[in-house]
């Protein structure tokens, strides 16, 4: 097998199959979510390849056939019908507030409203957005297609002004209740981002989607696995510590079929070399920075004593098991938590320190 061009930072299917890029095949997987239902949500983390699958299902609804010549989906889809796609996307740049926010939804609807002849009779986001809906499904006789990529981008961007965050919420809780409520013109929905908000906040508009994240049957939907590895990339093989690669790439699991981290394993093959290389899955700022300001729900222990400490409270309970707790001992905690040596927290949300009291 020839050695082709690695995909490094490429997001779109139409520039992968053009500089003949190595492709893992994920039309099956993207087949199968189709048949199971409308609406969907899938959080996983950055660089690890969502932005490509939803590209993937765009092609896939547009009928462009031509992309998927040789994959699965070429004989496993009804290219005689094509369905209108909405797609928007929040991965580029950073939301400043609710007024950026709103600027940059006018700039999606606009474009998609000049390209479809769609009158702008609405004032509101939300409204517009509905109104396109309508529209292209009128347009075209076929249900809308909708893919938003990076849903929470703009509110983790804010995470830490609560106000601005809040705010940039609303918006965006307004605008997305619009997918439930055009229920009857939608063919398919898929949500993707780095976080899952609860129902009762982002969701609450919109409490149909189902959660795919960590459905054992799409652990797989993002990321190579062993089998794409040894198979898709094997001319990037021969010279390279195949158990190295595994130990270093290979192991995020969403309850089912473990995969490795596509964008460092395409700079592994890059470099050539079994060593840890590229660019880690980027960390979102608001885990740290939650972590710092107590918010976290995993603790993070303090190893600089012999004796973890609480962010909370500095009080140790005397008898086993020893807790640090602004609370009782006594007191229940679901979410309490076990430190190296036996130490337990039962605060209300335990936040471990990190550096010394």
């Amino acid at each position: 097998m020839a050695r082709k061009q690695l995909p490094i930072g490429i997001q779109t299917l139409a520039k992968i199959r053009a500089k003949d890029c190595y492709y893992v095949d994920k039309t099956p997987i993207a087949l199968r979510l189709i048949a199971q239902g409308s609406y969907f949500f899938l959080s996983r983390p950055r660089r690890f390849g969502k932005s490509l699958f939803l590209d993937t299902l765009k092609e896939l609804f547009e009928g462009n056939r031509a992309l998927f010549e040789g994959l699965h989906a070429e004989q496993h889809w009804d290219w005689s019908v094509k369905y209108p796609v909405l797609r928007f996307s929040f991965g580029g740049g950073m939301v400043q507030d609710a007024a950026d926010l709103q600027s940059r939804l006018d700039s999606h609807l606009k474009r998609y409203e000049d390209e479809t002849g769609c009158p702008r009779t609405d004032s509101s986001h939300a409204e517009r957005f509905r109104s396109l809906i309508h529209h292209l499904a009128e347009q075209t006789g076929q249900r809308v297609v909708v893919l938003i990529d990076e849903y929470d981008k703009p509110i983790l961007d804010r995470i830490e002004d609560q106000d601005v965050a809040l705010q940039l919420r609303e918006v965006l809780k307004d605008f997305y209740s619009v997918i439930k409520d055009s229920d009857a013109h939608i063919r398919f929905a898929l949500l993707t981002g780095v976080s899952k908000f609860s129902k009762v906040s982002i969701f609450s508009g919109l409490n149909n989607l189902e959660d795919i994240t960590i459905s054992p049957e799409y652990s797989s939907i993002c990321g190579y696995t062993d089998h794409d590895v040894d198979t898709v990339f094997a001319p990037e093989l021969p010279g390279l510590d195949r158990g190295e690669i595994r130990r270093w790439y290979n192991g995020y699991s969403w309850r089912g079929e473990s995969v490795y981290n596509p964008s460092m394993c395409c700079c592994c093959f890059a470099t050539a070399s079994s060593s840890p290389t590229g660019s880690r899955p980027a960390r979102p700022p608001f885990w740290s920075s939650c972590s710092r300001g107590g918010a976290s729900s995993r603790p993070r222990w303090k190893t600089s004593s012999s004796r973890p400490r609480c962010c909370r409270a500095s009080r140790w309970t005397t008898s086993p098991p020893k807790r640090c707790c602004s609370r009782p001992a006594t007191s229940p905690s679901p979410a309490s938590a076990t430190a190296p040596g036996g130490w337990r927290c039962s605060c209300p949300i335990p936040t471990w320190k990190s550096r010394p009291a």
